[in-house]
């Protein structure tokens, strides 16, 4: 895309461009798109006690001073899931707010383990979410696909057992990732179980880097051997490891307004987006858990390039990044980028 593209519009239409251009997300669980009124609703389908008396109090709660204060509330809101529908109603509302944000394709995580330990059954979780997926793209335009995640503050068999109980569904998940409490459960606790994923031909993913320290993005690399960084904003801290995700274009998947929540950043001006970009690293931008955070992927993007002054030139390549580090075909990409460039070039 030329410069003068990005030169001639006018920065007081970038808030309209961010909305209308197609990305793709990369970093959504699932379950942290659960809205308190979906909570509520399924809370009462399914005869679930919750510890809060309206959906105002749940909302008022949503108030976290770092990533374990918002997993304890992350869980109990999960609690009210138990049917089959219900995993394919919370993915549906996510997809049909995808698809409003111009989201064109979406590699959803799960936390399996979050609704086995309760008893639901893995099929139930599994077959709900990808019935949502397969109807998104026939209903909403949007490509969706799923990626499951083990929970780093459990075992490394629990995640190995979790593994050998999703295989008869091997078909409808892409990869495995990890998330959850990221201090003291470094990716190396996983690496006999990623050895597993990476022979059964599943793409990896791992959270490195976002309350932890730089050595765990080094570690997801070199020992679990991840094909992308979910947060990394770490990373600045270690001029080595930035010259590395750099030169071998390791996507890191940036999630702002989770940042900014869960207090990595003071505020949002303060966020090192801007500097990931400039040092040649393949950055996205995605909404993490949007239900508690603040926003879904156009709040992400018009919050932060409000907050940081970023530019049309970084809108586009924020989402030309979504596209290359995207689990999809070549053929795909290229058709990503050039509904992309369509939407630049004709912008006024």
């Amino acid at each position: 895309m030329d410069q003068d593209v990005f030169d001639r519009i006018a920065p007081a239409r970038l808030p309209e461009l961010l909305r209308r251009m197609p990305k793709a997300e990369l970093h959504i669980h699932i379950e942290g798109s659960l809205e308190p009124e979906l909570i509520f609703a399924m809370a009462a389908r399914n005869g679930v006690a919750i510890a809060y008396s309206s959906i105002e109090e749940l909302r008022r709660a949503y108030a976290f001073s770092n990533l374990q204060s918002f997993l304890d509330i992350y869980y109990a809101g999960a609690s009210v899931l138990l049917h089959e529908q219900d995993f394919h109603d919370m993915a549906w509302a996510y997809l049909e707010r995808a698809a409003a944000d111009n989201v064109v394709h979406a590699e959803i995580f799960f936390d399996p383990q979050t609704h086995t330990a309760r008893g639901v059954d893995m099929g139930v979780v599994i077959n709900g979410l990808h019935r949502a997926c397969v109807e998104a793209k026939a209903r909403l335009g949007v490509d969706a696909s799923l990626i499951l995640c083990f929970l780093r503050h459990l075992s490394e068999d629990d995640a190995l057992e979790t593994l050998q109980q999703a295989l008869p569904y091997r078909d409808k998940f892409i990869g495995v990732g990890l998330d959850s409490s990221e201090v003291g459960h470094p990716p190396e606790k996983f690496a006999r179980v990623f050895e597993k994923c990476r022979g059964l031909g599943l793409h990896l993913v791992a959270h490195a880097g976002e309350e932890g320290p730089p050595a765990y993005v080094w570690t997801a690399l070199d020992v679990l051997k991840v094909e992308r960084i979910d947060h990394g904003v770490q990373s600045t801290k270690d001029p080595a490891l930035m010259k590395r995700l750099a030169q071998d274009r390791i996507a890191l998947t940036v999630c702002p307004l989770s940042n900014l929540k869960l207090c990595v950043f003071p505020q949002l001006a303060d966020h090192n987006i801007r500097e990931l970009l400039d040092a040649g690293l393949a950055a996205t931008i995605n909404s993490d858990d949007p239900a508690y955070f603040g926003g879904y992927m156009n709040e992400n993007f018009t919050q932060t390039f409000a907050a940081t002054g970023l530019t049309a030139a970084h809108a586009y390549q924020l989402a030309k990044n979504s596209f290359d580090a995207s689990f999809t075909d070549a053929a795909t990409k290229r058709r990503y980028t050039d509904m992309l460039d369509a939407v630049f070039t004709a912008f006024e």
